[in-house]
């Protein structure tokens, strides 16, 4: 092309055109700026368990501009918090600050305002879904770990307590024995596990005034048709009996509100210890949690399974119990079975311990109600994942998740967690690290105890502090901390 500008002559105006940029091209230029603005790389690591469509669907127009407090970037932030030892804002804030320096982007601010308002952004709903999918994708890979065929779901109770508001006293207020401006907010979980793989399929969220049967009924749905119920004395009950079978569902439960029935006043002798007996439809009465139609629509009998457990290892709490079923087959699933599967029940205890004290939840950290149950289905989420790590670690040596420690697994993810957000790593590089972290998890293999008797006392002795009995702005400290005194007090 000529050029018309006498006073430019050495211009040419074809090497000051641009190539115009290929599709592809752009396409990765826009791929890596998303990588530069993502918080953590731990979306690659568990990018075949947690379905980031839930996270990162914008069809209700929120977080819809790319930004470092993106829907997608908020979610692995917070799963990133609740996965550290310090699990406050402050720590997940300076660590973003730490990553964008390493990227030689620009340094957010200290303060914690902008993470926690998109926190709070993050829906609920969302949330439940990504803790639906976690329990499913759990569940297709128990395969061979389950008992007998059947999946079995352990179902138990807890409490967590979180910061003295008013907000959240209004939704779970303390107990009555603390005193006013003494106590804090107290929740009450009851929570289906499954008992093969760990995996939490659903949960309720009660106060202290809630009952744990009642937050059962609240998730029949979690079961099917051949599944089994296993809990102990606190879920006997011959409504939650009869709904569940009617819906396939067996139980394994101890006996509890009932006396046990003699052999001679038996059905049926299955074997030593082991009775085929009738249970009578209990009379309805006025504190019951369901309605005389309900109770009409009970059978008035239900035919049931009793076996007497007698526990001959020293430094157990019974000597015996009563385990009642309605596994009537006594070929297929015997006594000793039964008794096996139901001391298997006190792994929803180490399920709990897990959740609550090794990720730390017994004592949760937000101000209002609406974020307290964010919190408390993020530290699902996590457990949930880790669970997942533990099932693929065991794949490595072909053995059973159950083998690997909770703890030992969780401190080795929190380490390779940097190393999964380095600038320049590639995927090829961050599958080849998740390998060695599952070859790492497998080399710690809890030793088998059997009998191990676990008392439940403290053996640490609290410091002697004075107790809080009045409101903070009331509260006289005593200077002499002795023991004595500090009781009195």
């Amino acid at each position: 092309m000529k050029n018309p500008t006498l006073l430019l002559p050495g211009f040419h105006f074809q090497t000051l055109r641009r190539k115009p940029r290929t599709e592809r091209q752009k396409l990765a230029e826009e791929m890596e700026r998303i990588s530069n603005h993502s918080l953590s790389k731990l979306s690659e690591v568990f990018s075949t368990f947690i379905r980031l469509p839930n996270v990162s669907d914008t069809s209700n127009r929120t977080f819809t501009r790319r930004r470092l407090f993106s829907r997608e970037n908020i979610f692995w932030a917070f799963f990133s918090q609740i996965l550290n030892a310090d699990n406050g804002c402050r720590e997940i804030t300076r660590k973003i600050q730490a990553q964008m320096a390493a990227k030689g982007l620009a340094i957010p601010s200290s303060s914690t305002s902008a993470y926690c308002q998109a926190r709070a952004k993050l829906e609920e709903r969302v949330l439940s879904d990504v803790l639906q999918t976690t329990g499913e994708q759990l569940q297709a890979q128990a395969g061979d770990l389950r008992w007998k065929q059947r999946r079995v779901i352990v179902v138990d109770g807890t409490g967590v307590s979180m910061p003295d508001t008013s907000a959240n006293q209004g939704v779970w207020p303390q107990p009555n024995s603390q005193k006013t401006g003494c106590g804090f907010p107290q929740a009450r979980i009851c929570a289906c596990f499954c008992l093969a793989t760990g995996a939490l399929l659903s949960y309720r969220l009660g106060n202290k005034k809630s009952h744990e049967l009642p937050l059962l009924q609240d998730q029949w749905s979690v079961f099917e048709d051949k599944d089994i119920m296993l809990a102990d004395k606190g879920f006997c009950s011959y409504f939650d009996i009869s709904n569940l079978k009617d819906r396939g569902v067996d139980s394994v439960h101890t006996l509890a509100r009932r006396k046990p029935v003699n052999a001679q006043d038996a059905l049926a002798v299955l074997g030593e210890d082991d009775l085929l007996v009738r249970w009578t439809k209990p009379v309805r009465s006025t504190f019951s949690r369901y309605s005389q139609e309900d109770s009409e629509a009970l059978p008035d009998e239900l035919v049931l399974r009793q076996i007497k457990v007698t526990v001959g290892t020293p430094g157990f709490r019974s000597s015996h119990f009563y385990l009642m079923t309605t596994l009537l087959d006594a070929e297929k699933y015997t006594a000793a079975d039964l008794a096996d599967l139901y001391f298997q029940r006190w792994d929803v205890e180490l399920f709990f311990r897990d959740i609550k004290t090794t990720m730390d939840m017994d004592v949760l950290k937000c101000r209002s109600p609406k974020m307290v149950k964010k919190e408390i289905l993020m530290h699902f989420i996590v457990y949930n994942a880790m669970r997942f790590v533990m099932l693929e670690s065991a794949k490595q040596k072909n053995i059973s998740p159950r083998k690997i420690s909770f703890k030992a697994s969780l401190q080795a993810l929190r380490q390779w967690e940097p190393e999964y957000s380095r600038p320049s790593i590639d995927a090829n590089e961050i599958r080849r690290l998740i390998v060695q972290m599952y070859n790492a998890i497998v080399d710690t293999i809890l030793p088998e105890r059997p009998h191990r008797s676990e008392p439940r006392c403290v053996k640490r002795r609290p410091k002697t502090f004075q107790l809080m009995t009045k409101p903070r702005h009331e509260m006289k400290e005593t200077f002499h901390r002795g023991r004595n005194t500090a009781k009195r007090a």
